[in-house]
């Protein structure tokens, strides 16, 4: 038999199930290494980064190597691990590209990132991007490559923290777009200011 006790205390955890389900209530508060303090004012993962992208010739002659450009940049406050990360627990920056038929993938090509110290490591530089960061794909455009407009593809995956907290790890589309031309046609380089700024020693692979 319920005592007027057990039928109001149940009658409370019902109520208490209810508004959570339709979220008017916040979830209980999670263990503090995957909720620290504050962590419910952070922002959604995939705003804390905004990539674009650019290619190396226009148009992209068949037969020819071109590259891809991933420009990234990072709101003040956050960082990204970088392609090697100092650790083994903690996921690498990368970029995946969705290749159509007609295009080869020769190399991808990370920037070094820069060791910081965070009040959630403070005895061990983690090895990170913040600002901005430029990252690269090699892609050859083989004879088969269909004239005229081209997409590919790409997916950033990364992980944001800030000096207090990790958010999620998330993977970002990213849209290359270029002209393709018929094998022999001149090409103009473009955006020198990128494609001619980093040095492979500067580069990861």
């Amino acid at each position: 038999m319920q005592t007027p006790l057990f039928r109001r205390l149940r009658l409370a955890a019902l109520a208490a199930t209810t508004l959570l389900s339709c979220g008017l209530l916040p979830p209980a508060t999670a263990p503090i290494q995957a909720m620290p303090q504050g962590a419910s004012s952070l922002p959604a993962a995939s705003s804390i980064v905004k990539p674009r992208a650019i290619v190396s010739l226009d148009p992209v002659p068949r037969g020819k190597e071109f590259q891809v450009a991933v420009l990234v940049d990072i709101a003040r406050g956050f960082h990204m691990n970088s392609h090697k990360p100092s650790d083994e627990y903690l996921i690498p920056t990368t970029l995946t590209p969705q290749l159509p038929a007609g295009f080869q993938l020769a190399d991808t090509m990370y920037p070094n990132g820069r060791l910081e110290k965070f009040s959630f490591s403070p005895n061990k530089p983690l090895d990170v991007y913040t600002g901005s960061v430029t990252l690269r794909m090699r892609v050859v455009a083989q004879p088969s490559a269909p004239l005229g407009m081209a997409t590919i593809p790409v997916t950033l995956r990364y992980q944001a923290c800030n000096d207090a907290a990790c958010l999620p790890p998330v993977k970002v589309p990213v849209t290359v777009q270029f002209q393709v031309a018929p094998a022999g046609a001149k090409a103009q380089p473009v955006h020198p200011e990128v494609f001619s700024s980093a040095t492979p020693e500067h580069l990861l692979h």
